[in-house]
């Protein structure tokens, strides 16, 4: 793979990326994909949008509060070109310099990303849950020498021992505040570095629920790539879209949903502080959401919650972060009327690479390769493509893929020149994919290969379970046995008569010797900020 000359001071990015012979093979199949040499993504997000829109584009309304207060586009612009004048002339960030940022999803925290896109720095976007032990990993690996902070949720980042660090709080009271800076700085336009598009603009990382993080490392044109490619096609947004989601800017499913996508169409977006799944339906009414983006826990939650809500001002939702049952979809629709947008993404792709919309939605189904992606299901031994309706790994290439920022787990991610996503997924005969499971989810009971979210299906399914995740555990007998773990609906009880009409239903839903064999129940089950289900840690409590 032969690199376009980087406009990086600091090449450590550049200089730590995987051999090019272990990259996937990239596919630019779509005429937007190919992109010019030189690009810097925020300048397109920001500058090229306002431009698209002549003398409307500053006043068009950007970022949108939970208070009612709205960001133009102008205003953003205005921000964000005063935190890069900061970064480059105060703090000394140089082209290449990986730039830590944490904080609630706040428009200073979308200002101060665009700001590290156009100064041609690297973004490491964290989560403001996570802890000095955490972040201390992630600043190691990626060898973090600047970090911008929501001064709400400094202390956590201050107590890592990370020599050379320096830390700029925001939105605090101290006279080194990068606002306070960016107040007194020049409101003179910023020039966006002249980037390469295949300069390294940001680092994601894993959430690392299987060891060390891994840091998934993405370019300017990936960026704007994953905009081109699913919510182009699939989503197919428009500049009056309102769009809201509960995923933070720290996972790449919350960076496109709330960022990437509206801006690239010049769309708003409503930024959430705190958003919780219940608090959703007040805010799509007062605000008017007509794009939403959550996991599938989150829209049983919001029908739950919604009571009277009105909802009426949606017309896309997204779900991904984890698999979509089937019973959640057709209980949005029947409340809705809308079919939910079911897609799989992952880090290393950096959004959304299967999905369907409209009249291609089905419940219990994925969809289609987004345009600008292909799939395909291999057999896990010997990587060769299985025939339609046999399970196996999921492979795909598009123009985005996995590239680890020094990390030998690229040479299993990557095989063949496909992503291998982790996986299993079945193809139908009409080319539709549906999901199995994570391939490590696959529960074998006496030699029967068991599926953990179907069994998971089946259960929500009861009108007396609100949650439902199931696992595999150890069996002298059978080597392994289905264990449901239920969170019931108020006032069920929790008792071995509540199991026995719960096993019953399974058996009598899907085959029976799929049905669990032990049921556990719980007040509620673990999740990330985003919602998506850790199954590690009902197999091991102690993590």
């Amino acid at each position: 793979m032969h690199l376009l000359p980087s406009a990086h001071v600091d090449t450590f990015a550049r200089d730590h990326l995987p051999p090019a012979t272990t990259w996937p093979e990239l596919r630019f199949d779509l005429p937007e994909l190919l992109c010019p040499d030189r690009l810097n993504c925020g300048a397109e997000l920001l500058d090229a949008t306002i431009a698209r829109f002549g003398a409307d584009g500053p006043d068009r309304p950007c970022l949108r509060l939970e208070d009612g207060g709205v960001w133009s586009y102008g205003e953003l612009r205005e921000q964000t070109d005063r935190i890069a004048t900061v970064l480059t002339e105060e703090l000394g960030v140089v082209p290449g310099n990986r730039v830590l940022l944490r904080g609630a999803t706040t428009p200073w925290l979308v200002a101060c990303w665009l700001a590290v896109m156009k100064v041609g720095a690297v973004a490491v976007t964290v989560l403001a849950a996570q802890r000095r032990t955490e972040l201390a990993t992630i600043i190691e690996i990626a060898q973090v020498g600047h970090a911008l902070c929501d001064a709400r949720v400094l202390d956590e980042l201050v107590a890592v021992d990370a020599p050379g660090l320096r830390v700029t709080p925001y939105g605090g009271t101290g006279d080194d505040d990068l606002l306070a800076r960016a107040a007194a700085a020049s409101a003179a336009p910023f020039p966006a570095v002249d980037t390469s598009a295949d300069d390294v603009a940001l680092i994601a990382f894993t959430s690392g629920t299987t060891g060390r993080p891994k840091g998934c490392m993405h370019f300017h044109r990936d960026v704007l790539a994953i905009a081109d490619t699913f919510s182009t096609h699939v989503l197919r947004p428009t500049p009056d879209d309102v769009f809201a989601g509960t995923p933070p800017l720290g996972f790449t499913f919350g960076l496109g949903g709330l960022v990437v996508f509206p801006l690239r169409v010049g769309a708003s977006a409503l930024l959430l502080e705190q958003p919780s799944p219940a608090a959703l339906p007040a805010a799509i009414e007062r605000h008017r959401v007509s794009v939403l983006f959550t996991a599938p826990t989150a829209y049983r939650v919001l029908l739950d919650q919604s009571g009277e809500a009105d909802l009426s001002s949606l017309r896309r939702c997204v779900s991904a972060g984890e698999n979509l049952p089937a019973a959640t979809w057709e209980a949005f629709h029947a409340r809705t009327g809308l079919p939910l947008i079911n897609g799989i993404g992952a880090t290393e792709m950096l959004h959304i690479f299967i999905s369907a919309a409209d009249a291609d939605a089905r419940p219990g189904s994925t969809g289609f390769p987004v345009p600008g992606f292909r799939a395909r299901v291999v057999d896990p031994a010997t990587g060769a493509e299985v025939p339609d309706g046999t399970p196996g790994l999921l492979a795909v290439q598009g123009p985005t893929g996995c590239r680890y920022l020094d990390d030998p787990r690229q040479a299993q991610y990557v095989q063949d020149g496909w992503n291998l996503t982790g996986d299993t997924y079945i193809r139908d005969t009409d080319g539709r994919f549906r999901y199995q499971a994570r391939a490590d989810d696959m529960i074998i009971s006496a030699g029967y290969n068991i599926a953990g979210p179907e069994v998971e299906e089946a259960l929500m399914r009861h009108p007396e379970v609100r949650e439902a995740a199931v696992i595999g555990v150890p069996d002298e007998s059978r080597g392994q046995v289905v264990k449901a773990f239920v969170v019931l609906t108020e006032g069920v009880p929790a008792d071995e008569g509540t199991a026995k009409t719960l096993q019953d239903f399974v058996k009598a839903t899907i085959s029976a010797y799929k049905y669990p064999r032990q049921v556990e129940f719980r007040e509620s089950l673990p999740r990330t900020p985003t919602g998506k289900l850790q199954r590690f840690r009902l197999r091991d409590p102690d993590l």
